[in-house]
């Protein structure tokens, strides 16, 4: 799943309702008097920028959009930056200044909210992807949603590991249960084996004496028929 890191200067700035009261406001007088705003500018301190002639109004909202642009711009690149592999490249949206030059005023980082093969790689995963979205120094709204996804999906996989881990060692103490038992049987064969052969040697020695005995006290003769 792939999901973007935002930022929109926009939300928090006056600028565009003031500069799109004042175009109107300026629209309206270009359109009514035109020579009263020529006397205006005449008596109006100005000064050029990206080869534009300004206003003193018209300058400071540049330095506005100037700042924004970088804002904006160090925004999403800390973004890139913090979320490495699972990052995509920036876009941005942007404003024409009085100046005709283009401003950054918002931007975005699209990020993969992938699961990992385990779920220690889904982890790392989920971690990676809060730091890249508290990266900046100040988070969009879009920011901490990003990270409460991600953390959610780190506890799951928390969750998932213990699970794992749980059947393993029960499977571990299965297999050692198993190994034990045919332990057991093998050494309780061994033991019966040797009794058995203990009894037979025994026994063997037993009827040995015997006979022993016996040949001593009844000589046994025998005799060749022919």
């Amino acid at each position: 799943m792939q999901i973007g890191l935002n930022y929109n200067y926009a939300s928090n700035s006056s600028y565009y309702d003031k500069t799109q009261k004042n175009n109107a406001e300026q629209e309206n007088t270009e359109n009514t008097n035109s020579q009263n705003k020529d006397s205006k500018q005449n008596n109006e301190q100005t000064q050029m920028i990206n080869g534009v002639e300004l206003t003193i109004q018209q300058v400071q909202q540049v330095r506005e959009l100037q700042s924004i642009d970088r804002n904006v711009k160090a925004h999403e690149a800390a973004h890139q930056a913090a979320g490495g592999g699972l990052a995509g490249a920036a876009s941005f949206s942007y404003t024409r200044g009085p100046d005709n030059q283009m401003y950054a005023t918002a931007g975005e980082v699209p990020i993969r909210m992938q699961k990992g093969r385990t779920p220690e790689e889904t982890i790392a995963n989920a971690r990676q992807v809060v730091a890249a979205a508290m990266a900046p120094a100040d988070p969009s709204p879009q920011d901490y949603k990003v990270a409460a996804n991600a953390l959610k999906m780190e506890f799951e996989a928390r969750a998932e590991a213990t699970k794992l881990k749980a059947q393993e060692a029960q499977e571990k103490k299965e297999e050692n249960e198993e190994k034990q038992e045919n332990l057991d049987i093998n050494n309780q064969d061994s033991k019966d084996n040797f009794e058995e052969t203990q009894a037979n040697k025994d026994f063997k020695n037993f009827i040995g004496k015997i006979y022993q005995q016996n040949s001593q006290n009844n000589p046994i003769n025998f005799s060749l028929v022919s």
